[in-house]
């Protein structure tokens, strides 16, 4: 059976709840579709609105290098204005102001352009998919400000190995621009989640670097996608360990020291107990702010015990996140209130919406 009939076979059986476990169970079916967006070349469309490259700003046009001079100039005495001090440099803050997350409730919608299958962000006009992410965001700000979260795929799971034997495509950098663009224009941050296959989770950090070198781009990990030797996406739950998540912490922490940037969210998904081990060994970094997302589909009752089941061991200086889905949530129940939502404990700090 090809492996993305096999992604989609079987799966009807929701992840209502699996917070105890079940590190072979298959993910559902909507899931088992990145593998088809994927083998669709989805991964790898070109977005609109490039930037072009311009010329360094103050260039003009350029003489014969020679100054001229006034007869009747003479050298001054008073020292030039240029000579002073210059204004120091603004440091770097967050899309809203300031530089510490703590004030803001991060609110977002996911997703890929061409693949509404895998979220809201894969639908329609993008500034008014944004525009709603905003309206959105206020319901549940509460006693925060809300900050508007773009959460795009950026490395894509995959059920065929590729050239490269990964299992994973990338998404263009054009489509990672222009939503980095649209993330600018609405004061936004553009988190970039990777789905990494069999390939390395730090290679793909490490190669989204000239975006993580911006104030307002962030990294979500999906570690349900990252395959171990032998293993396929799709046909079983990926994992990730303590120690991953802090080497990629690390990482990003070392970025933020190198340009002053402000503090820089980390987000990984985890819809299971097991697919994060070792958890304890996970160590927050300066300047990285980790969250750990309760993921899962349900009903509310279902929601809340994997909510419980995810954060009992909650490791020192991680917060919280919460993923809702519009639409299989919905399916026989109904989706949560944000009132239900922030009562949750601890108060999620980041609420995600597929």
């Amino acid at each position: 059976m090809p492996a993305t009939d096999r992604a989609s076979a079987g799966q009807d059986a929701l992840r209502h709840g699996d917070g105890g476990g079940g590190s072979g169970t298959p993910p559902p079916t909507r899931r088992g579709m990145l593998s088809v967006a994927a083998a669709a070349g989805i991964g790898l469309l070109a977005g609109c609105g490039e930037e072009s490259a311009g010329s360094p700003s103050g260039a003009g046009p350029q003489g014969s290098g020679k100054a001229e001079r006034s007869p009747s100039a003479t050298p001054s005495a008073t020292p030039s204005k240029s000579s002073a001090s210059p204004t120091p440099k603004p440091r770097p803050e967050l899309p809203r102001g300031g530089r510490d997350l703590s004030r803001y409730r991060l609110v977002g919608y996911c997703g890929l352009p061409g693949a509404a299958a895998l979220g809201r962000l894969g639908i329609g006009d993008l500034d008014d998919q944004v525009r709603q992410i905003e309206k959105t965001a206020r319901a549940y700000a509460a006693d925060r400000e809300p900050q508007p979260v773009l959460e795009l795929l950026a490395t894509v799971a995959n059920s065929s190995a590729g050239p490269d034997g990964t299992y994973r495509s990338r998404t263009s950098p054009d489509t990672i621009r222009r939503f980095h663009d649209a993330a600018k224009r609405h004061r936004a941050l553009l988190l970039l989640n990777i789905q990494p296959g069999r390939a390395s989770v730090l290679g793909e950090v490490k190669a989204l670097r000239e975006w993580l070198v911006h104030p307002d781009v962030g990294i979500a990990l999906d570690p349900e996608w990252e395959m171990g030797p032998g293993e396929v996406p799709g046909d079983t739950y990926g994992h990730t360990s303590g120690k991953e998540l802090t080497d990629v912490a690390r990482y990003l922490s070392g970025i933020i020291d190198e340009h002053d940037l402000p503090q820089k969210p980390l987000v990984f998904h985890q819809v299971a107990v097991s697919v994060v081990s070792e958890q304890s060994a996970l160590r927050p970094q300066p300047g990285v702010v980790v969250i750990k997302s309760a993921d899962g589909i349900g009903s509310p009752g279902m929601k809340r015990d994997t909510w419980r089941q995810l954060v009992k061991d909650q490791p020192e200086g991680v917060r919280t996140g919460f993923k809702l889905f519009y639409e299989e949530d919905a399916e026989g129940s109904r989706l949560m209130t944000p009132e239900e939502v922030l009562a949750l404990r601890p108060r999620p700090d980041y609420v995600m919406f597929e």
